[in-house]
C-alpha cells in the first residue's frame, strides 16, 4: 500500500473509534453499559442491526464466493424481511414490557431457571466461537497486506477491537456502527465503480454482466426442490426464514441492538429498515464478485489468490514446477483474451449462435485454468502439509490491492476492517451482557453494586474477548468463512427458536419438557449435520420443528405420569 492508503486508513479508523469513545464517555451503570440506557433512535438502531451482521466475512468471502460459484448465495437471505416481520409483530413488544437486559431473562419467567440457563449456554458456545471467526477475516488483510504470518495480525486486530469494546460497552459499538455503515455503502458504490471502470473500454456493465453469464456466475435463483442443494429459493425462504428468524430473536448480539432503541416503535422502525436493506445490499456485494470474474476474462488471474501460500512456493524446491504452471496459465490467458474478444463482438452484434460457441470455449479454457489451480494447491499441500489451501477469502483482496488506485485501497481496507469492529464489539457485548446477566448476576451475586455489576461486564467483555482471540488463530482451518458462521449457526439456532416459540405460543408445555426437548433436539442435529443428510440451512427448520414436537410429546407424559399418581 502507498502512503496515501496507511493515511486513509488509519484516519478513517482513528475517526470512528474517536466518536464512539467520547459518546459513550460518562457510563455510570450497566444499563448504559450493555443497553446504552435504551435511548437511540430507529435509525441508529437499524444500522447497529445491519452492522452486526455486515461483518469482515461478508465484504471478504461474499465476492470470492460469487467469484468461484456465482449469485445463488443471495438467496440465503430470502427469509430475512418476512422474519423481520414476525419480529416487529410478537418478540419486540415481549421484550420491551418486560424491560429485559438479554433474551434469555424471558424464558426463566416462561419456564424455569435451568431453561433460561441451557438456552444462555448454547449462545455462548455458538456466538464465542462464530466470533473468533470474524476476528480472524480482517487478520487475513492486514497479513496479506504487510507479508508478516496471520498469528501475529490476528493478535493484533482482536487485540485492539477487544480494548476498544471492554471501554465503550453497547453506547460506543451503536455510535461508532453508524459511521461504520455510511462510509460502507460508500466504499461498496465506490468499489463497483471501480470494478467497471477496470474493464476494457469498450465493455460495460451490461457486457460484463453477459460474459459473466456464459460461465454461470449470474444465476441467483433456483425453484429447484432439492434438500442438498444449500443455496435455492425455498432453502432461503423456509431454511432461512427460521435461521433469520433465530439469530435476530434470541441471538444477544442482535437482541441487544434492537433492545437500545428508545420505544417498540424505533426497535421496529430498525428491524424493518434492515430487512428493506439487508437482501439489495448482499445482492450489490455479491455482484462486484461477479464483475470481479468478468475483469478476470480480460486478464490472467493469479493460479492462487493467497500471496503468502504462493511466496513459500517460489521459494521451495517445487518452485520450478510453481513456475512451469504459471507459464501454462499465462499460454491460457492469451486464448482467452482471443476468445473472449470474439465472444463481445458476437453478442454485440446479437449472433447467438456463435456468442454460444465462443462461450463454451471460453469455459473450456476456464476449465482448463481451473485444472492447473488444483495442480498448484496439491504442491502447496506437498510443500507445507499445513498450509492454508482455501483461497475464496483472498480473492476480493487481492484484487483491490493490485488494481485499485491509491487512496481507493486504503478506504476498501478500512471498509472491511470497520465492518469487522462493528460486529466483533457488538458479539464481545453480548457475551458479555448474557455472562453477567443470565450467569453471574443470577448465579454468583445478587445483591452486588451498579458498580460491581458495572466491573463484572468489562471483565467479563475482556474475558470473552481473549477467548474470541484464541479461536481466530485456528479459523482458517474452516474454509469458506461465510458460509462457516452460517453453518455454525444453523447447528444451534433452530433448537434455541424452538425453544422461545414454544415459550410465546404453546403454552401448555412446562419447563421440565422443553428443556430435555431442546437437549434431545440438539444431539439430533448434530447428528444430521455430521451425517450430512441435508443442506444446513434446513437445520434450523428441523431443530425448530423438533423441539417443538419433542416438547408436546414430553409434556404429554410429564402430564400422564402425574395424573397416574394421583
Amino acid at each position: 500500500m502507498s502512503s496515501i492508503d496507511w493515511i486513509v486508513l488509519f484516519t478513517t479508523l482513528l475517526l470512528i473509534i474517536a466518536y464512539g469513545v467520547f459518546k459513550s464517555r460518562n457510563i455510570r451503570n450497566i444499563n448504559g453499559y450493555l443497553l446504552g440506557d435504551r435511548e437511540l433512535p430507529w435509525y441508529n438502531v437499524g444500522l447497529s442491526v445491519m452492522a452486526t451482521q455486515a461483518s469482515a466475512i461478508t465484504f471478504l468471502s461474499a465476492p470470492g464466493l460469487a467469484y468461484s460459484s456465482g449469485m445463488s448465495f443471495v438467496q440465503f437471505y430470502f427469509g430475512l424481511p418476512l422474519a423481520m416481520i414476525v419480529l416487529c409483530i410478537t418478540f419486540v413488544p415481549i421484550f420491551h414490557r418486560l424491560r429485559v437486559f438479554t433474551a434469555y431473562e424471558f424464558l426463566e419467567k416462561r419456564f424455569d431457571i435451568k431453561t433460561r440457563a441451557l438456552t444462555a449456554f448454547l449462545f455462548l458456545i455458538q456466538r464465542g466461537i462464530s466470533t473468533g471467526i470474524t476476528i480472524f477475516a480482517p487478520a487475513i488483510i492486514l497479513s496479506t497486506i504487510l507479508h508478516i504470518d496471520i498469528t501475529y495480525t490476528t493478535l493484533a486486530m482482536g487485540g485492539v477491537v477487544v480494548l476498544y469494546t471492554v471501554y465503550g460497552g453497547t453506547k460506543a459499538v451503536s455510535y461508532t456502527q453508524l459511521l461504520q455503515m455510511g462510509i460502507i455503502f460508500g466504499g461498496l458504490l465506490a468499489a463497483g465503480f471501480m470494478v467497471i471502470r477496470l474493464l476494457p473500454n469498450d465493455i460495460g456493465f451490461s457486457e460484463a454482466l453477459h460474459i459473466a453469464g456464459k460461465s454461470g456466475k449470474t444465476n441467483a435463483i433456483d425453484f429447484t426442490i432439492d434438500l442438498n442443494n444449500q443455496y435455492t429459493v425455498w432453502t432461503g425462504l423456509i431454511g432461512g426464514f427460521f435461521l433469520q428468524l433465530s439469530y435476530f430473536g434470541t441471538d444477544q448480539s442482535q437482541v441487544g441492538r434492537y433492545l437500545t432503541g428508545s420505544s417498540i416503535r424505533d426497535s421496529r422502525m430498525g428491524l424493518l429498515m434492515n430487512g428493506l436493506l439487508k437482501v439489495p445490499m448482499q445482492f450489490c456485494i455479491l455482484l462486484i464478485g461477479v464483475l470481479v470474474f468478468a475483469y478476470y476474462q480480460y486478464h490472467t488471474p493469479p493460479l492462487f489468490f493467497n500471496s503468502l501460500e504462493t511466496n513459500k512456493l517460489e521459494n521451495s524446491i517445487y518452485a520450478e514446477d510453481y513456475a512451469q504452471l504459471l507459464r501454462q496459465q499465462e499460454a491460457i490467458g492469451l486464448s482467452k483474451s482471443q476468445t473472449i474478444t470474439a465472444l463481445t463482438k458476437a453478442l454485440a452484434e446479437k449472433d447467438n449462435l456463435n456468442a454460444a460457441i465462443k462461450g463454451e470455449e471460453l469455459n473450456a479454457l476456464n476449465a482448463k485454468s481451473d485444472a492447473l489451480r488444483q495442480e498448484v494447491i496439491g504442491l502447496i499441500k506437498k510443500n507445507d502439509t499445513t498450509a492454508d489451501t482455501n483461497d475464496n477469502n483472498y480473492i476480493f483482496l487481492s484484487f483491490v490491492t493490485s488494481t485499485f488506485p491509491k487512496g481507493f485501497i486504503g478506504l476498501l481496507i478500512a471498509i472491511i476492517m470497520l465492518a469487522s469492529m462493528g460486529a466483533t464489539a457488538s458479539a464481545i457485548n453480548s457475551l458479555a451482557s448474557t455472562t453477567v446477566i443470565d450467569i453471574y448476576k443470577r448465579f454468583i451475586n445478587k445483591e452486588a453494586s451498579e458498580r460491581a455489576y458495572l466491573k463484572a461486564s468489562r471483565l467479563c467483555t475482556l474475558g470473552w474477548g481473549i477467548f474470541t482471540v484464541i479461536v481466530a488463530l485456528y479459523a482458517n482451518k474452516l474454509g469458506n468463512l461465510l458460509e462457516a458462521v452460517n453453518i455454525l449457526g444453523s447447528l444451534f439456532y433452530g433448537t434455541i427458536l424452538g425453544i422461545f416459540l414454544v415459550a410465546f405460543y404453546v403454552k401448555k408445555v412446562g419447563g421440565k419438557a422443553v428443556f430435555w426437548a431442546a437437549i434431545l433436539t440438539e444431539l439430533i442435529i448434530i447428528g444430521i449435520w455430521k451425517a450430512d443428510v441435508v443442506a444446513f440451512l434446513w437445520l434450523n427448520l428441523i431443530g425448530c420443528i423438533l423441539v417443538i414436537c419433542f416438547g408436546l410429546f414430553l409434556q404429554r407424559m410429564i402430564s400422564n405420569k402425574a395424573a397416574a399418581q394421583i
